[in-house]
Parts: structure tokens; sequence; C-alpha cells
């Protein structure tokens, strides 16, 4: 099968944990490498950010990535892009017709918009996974919201238009019913890990504490880091490590960093809190495997690759129910979910699972089990096929041609 993946903003080439650079990285990344590891042709269409990137690259992973120029080529945040996703479509639209995909599969509501302009009139499928919903965030972050105001309503309209949904979490599939979007489209596909990467043995990172909690994300506010750090001075001989944002260096500048560390001091437990910035794919296992429990808090989360990468290294997860994350950590058999921003609750549970080895054992156990049973990326590859082949169903019985109104 010929499979056309686009990812406007994140490059499966990028370095990830900088701002507008993470999760999805890995998913395009990673869902590419398992297809062509299955005999697929697998090309990703991104956005040109640097003027002097070959037009097409071959990874060394089997796929292929081809720089698409719309607008300046350089980096440019995610909301602001929307301008140009039309020079982005004719570009696509350009190489789709001297030589045409089987399916197309867009990730990110702006790559869906430009998907549906290109393909329209060829007769070729195009599957949508959104990673997150407009809806949602400004459900959460209302005048802090930085999308085009324009955005929910094209997600709606991109929802009715594709020829599937590959929604990564049960909580999304609600969120698109509620948009009017039929449920018969929908199927759930959710984010992967690489067991082998990610697993119970191999190296650990030193500790400088009895106790080691581990958070993991981009510094942006809406991962809830000091919801931890306001906690912490009711965990003794206990240390925080936080991983991602930019490179170490760049820490002292970066303004959400200076946020934490004021927190952080606020509650007199600055020495205990560690912002190491920028952590390597390649050193993450390392810095999981020393923790004791990796604590996820975030506002909200679509899905979080992040809590699939601890379990597969036997780590337990206490996160906050929230998004994907209460389909990935089972209550009570892989760790624990706690309600958003409840300190009292996040205290709690902290305090029993750090006092309890055997049961920390236990969910890491558990959890490592789950990601072999359901998250490794070869599974997910799997269910994603699965997903285009009903596309390519739906596509030749509609025999569909009409082309997306904006």
């Amino acid at each position: 099968m010929r499979i056309a993946l686009v990812s406007e903003h994140a490059s499966p080439l990028a370095v990830l944990g900088e701002v507008g650079r993470g999760g999805q990285n890995v998913h395009v990344a990673e869902l590419s490498a398992a297809m062509a590891r299955r005999g697929h042709e697998v090309t990703v269409y991104t956005r040109r950010e640097d003027p002097d990137a070959p037009e097409r690259v071959r990874t060394d992973l089997g796929f292929t990535v081809c720089h698409v120029t719309a607008g300046p080529a350089c980096h440019i945040a995610k909301d602001e892009l929307l301008p140009y996703m039309s020079e982005f479509a004719v570009t696509l639209a350009r190489h789709w017709r001297a030589d045409p995909p089987d399916v197309v599969h867009a990730h990110f509501w702006m790559s869906g918009l430009a998907s549906l302009l290109a393909a329209g009139g060829l007769g070729v499928p195009v599957v949508q996974t959104f990673h997150a919903l407009g809806s949602v965030k400004y459900r959460y972050q209302r005048e802090q919201d930085t999308s085009p105001p324009e955005r929910r309503r094209l997600e709606r309209l991109i929802g009715r238009e594709v020829t599937r949904i590959a929604a990564t979490c049960s909580d999304e599939v609600f969120e698109l019913v509620r948009m009017g979007v039929p449920r018969s489209k929908i199927s759930v596909v959710p984010c992967g890990v690489d067991p082998d990467r990610f697993g119970a043995h191999g190296a650990r990172a030193k500790r400088g504490a009895s106790h080691r909690l581990v958070s993991v994300g981009r510094l942006v506010p809406r991962k809830g880091f000091d919801t931890v750090i306001s906690v912490l001075d009711q965990l003794p001989a206990t240390e925080l490590v936080i991983a991602g944002g930019p490179p170490p260096e760049r820490l002292a500048t970066n303004t959400e960093a200076r946020r934490l560390r004021r927190i952080a001091e606020r509650f007199g437990v600055g020495h205990r809190v560690c912002l190491l910035g920028q952590v390597s794919q390649q050193d993450m296992p390392t810095l999981l495997r020393s923790a004791d429990v990796v604590v996820c808090t975030p506002w909200y989360e679509p899905f979080g690759i992040v809590p699939l990468e601890a379990m597969a290294c036997a780590v337990p997860v206490v996160a906050v129910a929230t998004g994907g994350l209460t389909d990935t950590v089972v209550d009570g058999v892989t760790g624990r979910l706690v309600l958003p921003r409840d300190r009292t609750a996040l205290v709690r549970t902290l305090r029993q699972v750090l006092a309890d080895p055997t049961l920390r054992q236990a969910y890491g156990v558990a959890g490592q089990d789950r990601v072999r049973a359901r998250y490794s990326w070869d599974r997910i590859a799997g269910d994603t096929l699965q997903v285009y082949q009903r596309a390519g169903t739906v596509t030749a019985r509609a025999g569909m041609t009409a082309e997306v109104p904006v």
C-alpha cells in the first residue's frame, strides 16, 4: 500500500521537547516506521522549516519525508500556520495528481484541511487523526487559547468530510460525537510505544533522594508541573525531576522554567526540584527507570505517550483522570488515577504508592504487560491498517470525488 501521512507542523525528523514538538512528532515517526516494516511505501509530508533541507529525505527507518514549501522556510508556531495551508494543499495536490497514494492519513486539524483540499477529485480516501481538539483546548484554556478562531468550525467540517477518523482515545470519540460527527465513521487507535527501547532492564539515572518522582513534557502551563511541585513539601525525602523544554543551557531564560522555579522556592522545595530541560529519546528510558513513580498531572491530555513509556519500563504511573490517560492507566492495576488539580488526592495517593514497594512492583509488572499486549507500534500499525482498509471500502462504494467546501 502507498501511504501518504500529512503532518504539517510536526515533522518526524524534529528534535523533541521544545514547544510545539512532542507526542505528535513521535507518533508520526513511529507509525511510519512500523508501516514501513510491514512493507508499505510511506511518505510523510511536512512543512519546510529549513531553507537548506532537501525536498525528500529517505530515513534509516524505511520511510520518506517530503518537505513542502508553504510560507517562509523557518519555524512558525503551529497556531499561526493556517494562512499557509492553501499553499500547502496546492503542493500536495501536485504530488498526488502525478502519483496518487492509496490512502492519505492527516495528523492534526490543519493537515486534515490541506489533505481534503488536495485530495478532492482524486478518489483517494482521507483518514484523520486530530491528536487534540480545539473544543477541548478552548474549554480548558479559554482566553489563553492561541488557536485560530476558525479552528472549531473547521474541525467540525473536517470531521464530516473525511472518510474515517482514527481517534486516539474514547474521550475523543465522545467529543467528536458531540460535534456532530457520526459515531459509525470513528475508530479508536491509540498512540503506541516501542517496548524494546522502553523496558524494565537497563541503566538507571543516578538519584539524590530516597524516593524519586519523574514528570515529562513540554514546558507549558497546561502540563501541570506546578501541581506536583506544590505537594512536594508533603512528601519527605522525595525529589522531583522534570524533563522537557529547551536544552539545559537555555532553561535560565525559559518563561515557564522560571515560573516553576519560583513556585518551588515558595513551597520551600527548590532544592528537591530538578529541571533537566530537553532529554533525548535515547536517554529517556534511563531516566524513567530511575523513578519510583512517574507523575502526569496535566489540565487535560488528548492522549499522552509518557505514561505508556513509563509502563513499558515497569514503572507505576500516578495520573489525573483526563483525556487519554483514563484509557492507558488502569486505576488500581497499572497505577492510580486522581481528579485533575485535586492536590489532596494527589498527596494521599503518592504517599500510599511511595510507601509500598510491593505495590509499586505489582503496578509496574501489570503496566509492562499491558503495553506489550496493546500498545506496541506494530499493534498500532495493524489497527491503523484496518482503518485504512475500511476507508478504502467506503471510498470505492461512494465513488468519492467531491471537493471539500471551505
